[in-house]
């Protein structure tokens, strides 16, 4: 696998999370049933899409990501969860992190990953994964809520792995954060299956106050450091910004 990015580190600190109740293990079973893949990538085709995988040529950085997945299950619980991933600074690569957390997710079969692209001023997540937002996205549900959000979750090309793409992005995007429709959005994707765990592709956290409005919408915050790009003044202060209790640790991420 020949990324723009590499991962150096994996979380460093980890906190504890509280549990959430179940729903029936029927559920469970149901919602993945609903996912079969209609059109699954090949190893070269997912490296195309910076994407881990299963074959020897990705496994070096799958394990990373996979350790960073068993310690978020570790701090959580038997329970799903909703993770925010940030980065310090611009082209940290929080993204490429965001998306390779919920393929790691998705490898496994029992469980069912769910990547919101939440960086309304540079989304990215589409892009990356070849997908035509045809539909729309996050915002246009949360103006047009009538629309429904099954239409705007996109299969990706990775097993249990579905994608809510920004849409036709707005300004204000505290105010869709903060909103009752966000809350309920979230609450809604989490709850109805209890294999689904949610992943938000957040903003930067420096210049921008929604990575802050957006941690309040989840269980764990991954922040992402540029290696040999951020000092560690500005990671602290980047830190600084979210619930010591949600803080699952910082990450690495090195382009090559």
């Amino acid at each position: 696998m020949k990324p723009d990015e590499s991962i150096s580190g994996a979380v460093l600190r980890a906190g504890e999370a509280g549990n959430a109740d179940h729903l029936p293990q029927q559920a469970s079973e149901h919602s993945i049933a609903l996912m079969a893949e209609p059109r699954a990538l090949a190893p070269r085709q997912l490296e195309e899409r910076r994407l881990i995988h299963r074959e020897a040529g990705s496994r070096a950085e799958s394990d990373v990501f996979r350790e960073i997945r068993t310690r978020l299950l570790g701090m959580a619980g038997p329970s799903n969860f909703i993770t925010l991933v940030v980065a310090v600074s611009p082209r940290s690569g929080a993204s490429f992190v965001a998306r390779n957390l919920a393929a790691a997710f998705a490898f496994d079969e029992a469980r069912t990953s769910l990547l919101i692209d939440c960086n309304l001023r540079y989304p990215e997540q589409h892009r990356a994964l070849d997908v035509d937002p045809a539909n729309g996205g996050l915002i246009d549900f949360l103006e047009h809520p009538a629309q429904g959000i099954a239409s705007k979750i996109y299969a990706t090309g990775v097993p249990r792995l579905r994608l809510i793409p920004v849409g036709e992005a707005r300004e204000g995007s505290g105010e869709y954060f903060s909103s009752f429709r966000m809350h309920a959005l979230l609450d809604s994707m989490r709850h109805r299956y209890p294999d689904r765990y949610l992943f938000l592709d957040g903003p930067t956290i420096k210049g921008s106050p929604d990575a802050r409005i957006l941690s309040d919408l989840a269980d764990f915050v991954v922040v992402v450091a540029g290696y040999g790009r951020d000092t560690p003044a500005a990671i602290s202060q980047a830190v600084a910004h979210f619930e010591p209790e949600k803080l699952a640790g910082v990450v690495f991420n090195q382009a090559p």
